[in-house]
């Protein structure tokens, strides 16, 4: 994105001055009014223009690179080389400077993995993140890096109470994590699962259990795994989500954005 400011800069110093510093400064201020230009919308967008979930289904049915988790929207791309993935987290960087908006990017070798929530409009989706990302898509595609669905995911910590307002408290302390509306808990900096209380009158003897996040169009694989590996399904409420015990009476979840 600033490839063209960094040459004209290298020419200056090297001594090729005059008609080179003039166009670094036309350069630069040219820059400046694009990205001055993109604030001052960022500017007049409600902070509470939340996608409702129908029409966050919509979007989604034209970005094929994306899916939706709690309170966000996610990719995953794989680059031929780790000094492309780099090029591509840098260009995010660049596109989030440029919106005033910014999402979760994680490096691993040759695979960048984004996440986008609007956490001024309380961890939820707005139409800044359906912008953000498919200018995200559109650089991944530029470099030839390829997007893997399947890798997309979360996992949210679960926890069985009668009463959430008497412990809620005492994990957002022991965590370091921060109550939202719906009144979960989560890593303020980003890195750490979800929290959340499941109010039920009986509570699981096993009172914590997973909720593991997968795309709807990648969860049969997972789910086949899981009916192999002996467990017992209770696909009650899928495709919403799947429960699952282990041998030892362990639960978990599979959970999807589908019939949500």
């Amino acid at each position: 994105m600033f490839t063209g400011l960094f040459q004209y800069a290298a020419l200056a110093q090297n001594g090729q001055s005059g008609v080179f510093a003039v166009s670094l400064r036309i350069a630069i201020e040219l820059r400046l009014d694009e990205w001055e230009g993109c604030r001052r919308k960022e500017n007049r967008m409600s902070a509470n223009d939340v996608i409702a979930q129908e029409e966050l289904n919509e979007y989604l049915n034209g970005m094929p690179h994306w899916r939706k988790i709690p309170g966000a929207i996610a990719a995953v791309f794989e680059t031929k080389t780790s000094a492309a993935a780099i090029e591509l987290f840098s260009d995010i960087a660049g596109a989030a400077e440029m919106d005033n908006h910014h999402p979760n990017v994680d490096w691993r070798y040759n695979r960048v993995f984004v996440t986008s929530t609007s956490h001024d409009a309380g961890g939820q989706v707005t139409t800044r993140d359906i912008a953000l990302a498919s200018k995200i898509s559109e650089r991944a595609e530029a470099l030839g890096a390829k997007p893997r669905v399947d890798l997309i995911g979360a996992v949210e910590i679960a926890i069985d109470t009668d009463n959430p307002e008497a412990i809620a408290a005492q994990w957002a302390a022991g965590l370091g994590y921060k109550t939202l509306e719906d009144g979960s808990l989560a890593d303020p900096h980003g890195r750490g699962p979800a929290i959340w209380f499941q109010k039920t009158d009986t509570p699981n003897t096993n009172r914590l259990h997973l909720d593991i996040w997968v795309p709807h169009s990648e969860s049969e694989p997972v789910l086949k795994k899981l009916e192999a590996s002996g467990t017992h399904v209770d696909a009650a409420e899928a495709p919403s989500f799947t429960v699952i015990t282990d041998a030892q009476g362990n639960r978990f979840c599979i959970c999807t954005e589908a019939d949500r």
